[in-house]
């Protein structure tokens, strides 16, 4: 990291900035255009002592399970706080940030893990207990990234 000064260090305080942040870009690799593939998705967040899992959920189709099925390997970002901080004086501006990156192994969740899943999913836009309509799970396909490298990186002032 080139500004180590901005850097998040702690795994609590990276934890508080997933938290905040209500879309993840998940970029996974397209061999056939030679260019990553790039999708927001809304996620949720499992810590199971040091590892973190991502999961997020979509229609039973779609380019990115094709694209996971070739390659498992995905990186993901996701940032909060935006604010435009400007300097009338020296005529400079600048952003207030907070952003996580990382890496890790993403896959299909099999059907018995799928309502859990959703259920993290779920915790994290909206607080304590969010009944959903369980007939919808045959057709949500539910992809949980397990997370290998993290970074977090921020800029308040």
């Amino acid at each position: 990291m080139r500004r180590s000064d901005r850097e998040i260090k702690n795994i609590d305080e990276i934890l508080k900035v997933m938290e905040k942040c209500d879309v993840c870009r998940l970029a996974l690799n397209d061999k056939e255009s030679g260019f990553p593939y790039i999708l927001p998705l809304n996620f949720g967040i499992k810590q199971e002592g040091e590892q973190i899992i991502l999961y997020f959920h979509g229609a039973a189709e779609g380019k990115k399970y094709k694209l996971i099925a070739e390659d498992n390997r995905a990186s993901f970002e996701m940032d909060c706080s935006h604010q435009l901080v400007i300097d009338k004086i020296s005529c400079n501006c600048t952003m207030n940030y907070e952003s996580v990156i990382g890496k890790g192994r993403i896959e299909l969740v099999c059907e018995e893990e799928k309502q859990d899943a959703l259920l993290f999913l779920m915790q994290h836009y909206r607080k304590g207990d969010f009944p959903f309509n369980k007939t919808v799970l045959p057709q949500t396909v539910v992809l949980k990234l397990t997370v290998e490298e993290l970074s977090g990186k921020r800029r308040l002032k």
